[in-house]
């Protein structure tokens, strides 16, 4: 018999093995942020009411994060500012000290995160956090969920996306008609590779609600991610997701006693010797300990490669390997471009040349090949595929994969069939394609565009070189930011920095960069203020010239909006079909973006909201920088910037011309 002493002793043993075991598991007290919805469409002053219930509402879901459904609904409404809030956390972890951690950290992340919003619904791992202004319980937005994916393919895509299908389709039903709107489903899509899938929705919609809520997920998946080893779809009402490595909690089932087994011994005696029992335990401790480590490894891997494709979240490590997943064999870049064809140029620019290209499986892209003896182009191709890999946002273009094989550099991108913006705005039989409503589209997509950039990232991203030759245009002219070669990495509170190596397009950079080598988020706002002008008038910055006087169209355009002629502006073929409300606005706009004065310049968030908002009332432009009033004037201020220029030079580097005259199309 083993007495109590020896029984003590094989105890403390065993609990070694397990305080050892649970020390060697990857553990995390913090959330694991996804991605965030924040439209500009309504915001609140600073301490008005409506930030007062809002802190009521958050104050009420936070108290009962430890709800044990592990959703939770409330309203705090005064007269005329209701605010309505939920939180959802992922089935698996209701219950647990995670669900509470979440989202303690979704209500004190979302304000910030979201500044003086009032429709807000922000992502975690672990749980969602949702409030508004705007009753939403019990209905389901028909909105696109947004989508993250793991980088890898399918080898039998076929066979994958079928068992994928199938599977999404079954969660959902059955989390559609469970009590806690939540299921899961694991399964093996073949002998090497397991399947596990995972659908949820909030708890206050309808069976019928909730299904809807999964079958535009599901149809998404099918444009956005087929094919993918692992996809995430995140909508406000619900969430579906599927990958080849358990990422959910799964439930332990204890075994069923074999027939016919023998019971256990009497309590207290066992006849087998104290060395046998430690001969047995120690190795099968130590065996499940180091299955446990290699699974957790092996996980926490496969969790951090997904995780690095999230859409919303570029990150400042310029490390080639994050995208290794997007690697392409030369060979296949030489098959798809008829080894680089003349047939097959789109163009041609500082670095390199642009080629379109089929794939092998029929797929268009564009792909741009590196000059050999660019050695300043390299860091620029390297700053721009890790930046652009890691980007994703319906009005960026699309990165798809590089080759870095011996000399080769090359970049492959989405192939956008209708070139680029300056192929349609300055060439004056294709200006008249594009009407007043698609260039007012137009520059509303380039500033989403800009705006995520510069707001929606956790490490928010300067261009710093906008132009309307870097604008694509896809098939139905939605515009699509290309060329981040000279893009530079904002922490969250870093506002400005310094270069000693100038570079960018005479005639877009603004004054404080050209002069000094200051840059922040308004030199991009400098930018794009210069790219609305040419847009309305159809005319180029740096080639603008009236015939009694050398102005720019800047100047041009300040003038006669100060002499209340601003109509003038706008291109001649736009002249009987326009709103006039829109094009004054828009000038409007542009001029504000172009003052001399960062700090009087708006935020590319201003901006969106000013372009989708009548009503606020937009503030008066000062004169822009660089303003010349007539030829003489004109001279004068002309060899006063080649002064700035030349001062310049005497320490930061310029470099006279664009970076990238040609890119993609």
């Amino acid at each position: 018999m083993i007495n109590r002493q020896k029984m003590k002793n094989i105890t403390t043993l065993l609990l070694i093995i397990s305080v050892f075991t649970l020390l060697s598991f990857p553990t995390s007290t913090e959330a694991d942020y996804l991605a965030q919805l924040c439209p500009n469409t309504a915001t609140f002053t600073p301490n008005s009411t409506f930030e007062s219930n809002l802190n009521r509402l958050l104050s009420t879901l936070s108290s009962n994060a430890n709800h044990s459904t592990g959703f939770y609904n409330a309203t705090v409404q005064t007269t005329n500012n209701a605010v309505y809030g939920l939180f959802l956390c992922r089935g698996d972890v209701v219950g647990t000290d995670a669900c509470e951690t979440c989202v303690a950290t979704a209500i004190a992340e979302a304000p910030k995160r979201c500044s003086l919003k009032k429709q807000v619904v922000i992502w975690y791992d672990d749980c969602m956090l949702r409030y508004s202004n705007e009753l939403f319980f019990s209905t389901a937005p028909e909105l696109t969920p947004l989508y993250m994916w793991d980088m890898d393919n399918a080898t039998d895509q076929t066979r994958f996306n079928q068992v994928v299908e199938a599977s999404m389709n079954e969660v959902a039903t059955k989390a559609a008609y469970d009590a806690d709107k939540f299921a899961t489903k694991e399964e093996n899509v073949s002998d090497l590779i397991p399947l596990y899938s995972l659908g949820q929705c909030t708890q206050d919609l309808s069976a019928t609600a909730c299904d809807q809520c999964f079958r535009v997920a599901i149809a998404e998946w099918r444009i956005c991610c087929s094919g993918k080893l692992a996809v995430r779809l995140l909508h406000p009402s619900c969430n579906v997701r599927y990958a080849i490595y358990p990422f959910y909690a799964q439930n332990a089932t204890a075994p069923e006693p074999a027939p016919g087994a023998p019971p256990p011994p009497p309590k207290g005696k066992s006849k087998i010797p104290t060395v046998t029992v430690v001969a047995i335990v120690v190795p099968i401790s130590v065996s499940v300990l180091l299955i446990v480590v290699g699974y957790c490894c092996i996980t926490r891997r496969a969790r951090k490669k997904y995780n690095q494709t999230a859409a919303d979240e570029p990150s400042g490590d310029n490390d080639i390997t994050t995208v290794g997943s997007l690697l392409f064999d030369f060979a296949a870049i030489q098959a798809a471009t008829s080894n680089f064809s003349d047939d097959h140029k789109l163009g041609e620019g500082g670095f390199g040349k642009v080629y379109k290209g089929i794939l092998a499986n029929g797929q268009e892209v564009a792909v741009k090949r590196l000059s050999r003896n660019s050695d300043q182009g390299t860091e620029e191709f390297k700053n721009e595929m890790v930046l652009v890999a890691k980007l994703q946002h319906r009005n960026l273009v699309r990165l798809l994969g590089f080759c870095l094989e011996g000399q080769e550099k090359i970049l492959i991108y989405e192939f956008v069939p209708n070139k680029s913006l300056d192929c349609f705005l300055f060439d004056p039989e294709k200006q008249g394609q594009l009407d007043w409503s698609r260039r007012y589209k137009i520059i509303s997509g380039i500033a989403r565009g800009i705006m995520y950039l510069h707001e929606d990232s956790r490490l928010r991203i300067i261009h710093r070189d906008l132009k309307a030759s870097n604008i694509l245009l896809d098939g139905e002219m939605h515009p699509k930011i290309s060329d981040f070669g000279m893009a530079r990495i904002f922490g969250v509170d870093q506002t400005q920095a310094n270069t000693n190596r100038i570079v960018g397009t005479f005639g877009y950079m603004s004054p404080e960069y050209l002069r000094h080598g200051h840059f922040s988020f308004k030199s991009d706002l400098y930018s794009f203020g210069v790219l609305v002008l040419e847009i309305i008038s159809g005319k180029k910055n740096s080639k603008f010239f009236q015939t009694d006087a050398a102005e720019d169209l800047i100047s041009h355009a300040w003038k006669l909006w100060r002499d209340g002629a601003s109509l003038e502006l706008l291109d001649p073929c736009l002249r009987d079909s326009h709103s006039r409300t829109e094009v004054i606005r828009c000038i409007h706009i542009g001029l504000l973006c172009v003052q001399e004065d960062p700090a009087n310049r708006p935020t590319m968030q201003s901006v969106v909201l000013m372009l989708s908002s009548y009503s606020l009332t937009l503030p008066s432009p000062q004169q822009p920088a660089f303003f010349l009033q007539s030829r003489a004037m004109g001279n004068m201020s002309e060899a006063t910037l080649d002064s700035a220029q030349s001062i310049s030079k005497s320490s930061p580097s310029v470099y006279e011309g664009s970076i990238t005259e040609v890119y993609p199309r």
